[in-house]
């Protein structure tokens, strides 16, 4: 227990060499911290607006590709076996399903 007593006297002696700020030093870095905060949140809010907004331009102006089935994309990765095969499973057949 001794050790403990010892060790929270030391921790109040060195609390007392410690310069603490005045209230209004306190006052004035709480201001300070609040709008530099405000004002980098908008300054990133600003640059993600940009550039989601340029990416979403770029994305409209991609040409729209055709969906893909199954069937095709089976056929066209068995093409260098030269057997194509189809399948009649569902797509989720790793599921199960409870209905069976």
């Amino acid at each position: 227990m001794g050790a403990i007593s010892q060790y929270l006297r030391d921790t109040r002696a060195e609390l007392r060499h410690v310069a603490w700020p005045t209230q209004m030093q306190t006052i004035i870095y709480t201001i300070l911290i609040a709008l530099i905060s405000v004002s980098l949140s908008l300054y990133l809010g600003f640059f993600d607006f940009l550039f989601t907004g340029a990416l979403a331009q770029v994305v409209n102006k991609l040409p729209a590709s055709s969906p893909v089935s199954v069937e095709q994309s089976i056929a066209t990765s068995t093409l260098a076996t030269t057997t194509t095969t189809t399948t009649t499973q569902p797509l989720n057949s790793g599921i199960p399903n409870p209905a069976r």
